[in-house]
């Protein structure tokens, strides 16, 4: 079934990508219409999310961010198809970096980097950056279930020199790779919720108390290694630009979660400047009626 459900998909998929931007984006039109006023999906996720984080605001103000996000949501969706054939000359037309020479001090210093984002504006095609630097690029995913999707995907992420490596095999990989001393970027995403079994912190992540991931931090403190903050911008539809910064050059100095906790007041600066560009659609805050006496 897993094989079928490719056969069919994949060519639906691929006819997709390679339509011009234009017609995409009125492809992407036409599915914010069915999912926001037809099907209603995770609307009240979307809505319960707003109104948590943003009690200031009035439904109006909840109702306008809502549908600009489900526009930007749709737009995310079609842009990830485009990236089955979109070309290097158009990716890096449209996704910009304002200073790389903040990674390329540590290609200078032959330093490995952990580059930390959130679920925010176009994190999928950031993986452009491969493009502009020497680094290994690895991507850390969770596993798609569907084996032939999961090595589409990886098929894609590798045309930019970058490789989606498993939470399970991230640390091994990385650990050979300094041993070999090979020169690499890993790419965290790092703002969603983990199981209440595997939360071994809890921050404060716009206004609300949650559990939060804290394996950037940890690897970064095991391996000695620069975190990074990579913070995207979307300029206008189709176009989006990132700023790099630096965390800390010395991860073994700052206490225990502590630079967890900077990245996620970092991703919070990103979302009260514009909240459309969230992934509101997940349910990050699901947890906050069981935080724990020692977070409270």
């Amino acid at each position: 079934m897993q094989l079928l459900a490719y056969i069919i998909v994949y060519p639906i998929l691929w006819i997709i990508s390679i339509l011009p931007f234009r017609l995409l984006y009125a492809l992407s039109d036409g599915v914010y219409v069915i999912l926001y006023y037809i099907i209603g999906y995770r609307k009240k996720v979307v809505k319960d999310n707003l109104k948590l984080v943003f009690p200031e605001k009035s439904e109006q103000d909840i109702k306008q961010i809502s549908k600009k996000f489900y526009r930007h949501f749709c737009d995310m969706i079609f842009e990830s198809i485009k990236s089955l054939t979109i070309s290097e000359k158009e990716i890096l037309k449209r996704f910009k970096f304002t200073n790389l020479e903040e990674l390329k001090q540590y290609e200078t210093s032959k330093q490995s980097v952990i580059l930390m984002c959130g679920h925010y504006a176009s994190w999928e095609w950031s993986i452009s950056i491969q493009k502009h630097i020497n680094f290994i690029g690895y991507g850390v995913y969770k596993r798609l279930r569907n084996p032939y999707f999961d090595r589409l995907v990886k098929r894609v992420r590798g045309k930019y020199n970058s490789y989606l490596v498993s939470t399970k095999d991230i640390i091994p990989t990385l650990i050979e790779s300094k041993e070999n001393n090979k020169l690499f970027l890993c790419g965290m995403a790092a703002d969603q919720s983990p199981k209440l079994k595997k939360a071994y912190h809890w921050t404060e992540f716009m206004g609300v108390k949650a559990p939060c991931y804290t394996g950037s931090e940890m690897i970064a403190k095991r391996l000695d290694l620069p975190i990074a903050f990579m913070a995207i911008k979307k300029v206008k539809r189709g176009f989006y630009e990132a700023n790099i910064s630096t965390i800390t050059k010395t991860p073994k100095e700052y206490k225990d979660y502590e630079i967890t906790d900077i990245f996620h007041k970092l991703v919070e600066e990103q979302i009260k400047a514009a909240p459309e560009y969230y992934l509101w659609t997940h349910k990050r805050w699901k947890h906050k009626d069981n935080v724990p006496k020692e977070f409270q």
